[in-house]
């Protein structure tokens, strides 16, 4: 099972009422929440760790992870409320404004830790849930807790409007990258570090920390992998662009797939990896994000739309 651990909000999106006003509809969401639906659908046995509530918010939630067969075993029930984001689309392009205070999600504390069974194989991190507190700081304790023996997937996910410490929260990724195994970042979120070396040096620096694999994605273009003995690009899948909500989430969780499909999901291999299986990995992750942007929302595919390749078949 690869545990995923993170925020599940809903994404209020805008739209048009029947009398052409402004309106905003509500999608069930969240950079990780998202991930563990995209593992989920492509087959892969899933499980989220969060907080989720009661509300009418929270049921939704429940029931898109439930219809994709998302363990919520380990997530931690309540009654305060959801978190809400408001989403604004330029070009396509999503800016979010979150409303986050003393929600379900956010009052997730170190106390809260759920003792994790032995059929974890890996644990994904990463989004909003990595800013607030006290959320942010379980987290890291249980990153911290479980990084020596379970592979571990970072993707800090910066959404600058949301961070009010910005020294902080570098610091907070930096010391969760140290303990990671797979690290992926967009461009923009890279540029958000303020690093002024070419993303080579820099891809270098954070390889020698810790990771055994960094992803830097570059929207439409595509993905480049480094190890630090290979570097590769894997271009992206052309589509139509609908809007670009849940491509980044849904890269995640196909990676992860993809590599637990071919038996590679331990910390031993994914130090191992050579660049058939990294190129392979790469590829069906970025056709999973390119059908997800081909659509309204966070949607990620199934296993079949994404022609999930022989290698990882038994």
């Amino acid at each position: 099972m690869i545990l995923c651990c993170g925020e599940a909000l809903i994404d209020m999106l805008p739209r048009q009422s029947s009398d052409g006003e402004a309106a905003f509809a509500p999608y069930t969401g969240g950079a990780v929440f998202n991930s563990a639906i995209a593992i989920a659908r492509l087959g892969v046995s899933c499980g989220f760790f969060t907080g989720l509530s009661d509300d009418l918010f929270g049921r939704m939630l429940r029931e898109k992870l439930e219809e994709s067969h998302v363990d919520l075993g380990l997530a931690q029930i309540s009654s305060r409320p959801t978190t809400l984001a408001f989403v604004t689309l330029t070009a396509g392009q999503a800016e979010y404004a979150f409303y986050d205070e003393s929600t379900a999600g956010r009052m997730v504390s170190p106390d809260d830790l759920p003792a994790i069974g032995t059929d974890v194989s890996a644990l994904l991190f990463g989004g909003i849930s990595l800013v607030s507190e006290p959320c942010g700081s379980a987290y890291e304790a249980l990153m911290a807790r479980e990084a020596a023996g379970r592979v571990i997937m970072l993707d800090p996910n910066i959404r600058p409007a949301f961070i009010t410490d910005a020294k902080s929260h570098r610091a907070r990724i930096e010391r969760m990258l140290a303990l990671s195994d797979i690290v992926k970042i967009s461009t923009d979120d890279l540029a958000w570090f303020g690093e002024t070396e070419s993303t080579d040096a820099i891809t270098a620096r954070w390889l020698a920390r810790g990771p055994s694999l960094v992803i830097v994605t570059d929207g439409g273009k595509g993905a480049t992998a480094y190890t630090k003995s290979q570097k590769q690009f894997v271009a992206a899948q052309p589509v139509t662009v609908v809007d670009t909500v849940g491509a980044g989430d849904t890269f995640n969780g196909a990676l992860l797939a993809a590599l637990e499909m071919a038996g590679l999901l331990t910390k031993e291999k994914i130090a191992a990896l050579g660049a058939e299986e990294i190129s392979q990995a790469m590829t069906f992750a970025t056709r999973a994000a390119a059908i997800t942007v081909s659509r309204a929302g966070a949607n990620p595919p199934g296993r079949k739309s994404c022609q999930w390749p022989d290698w990882t078949v038994s």
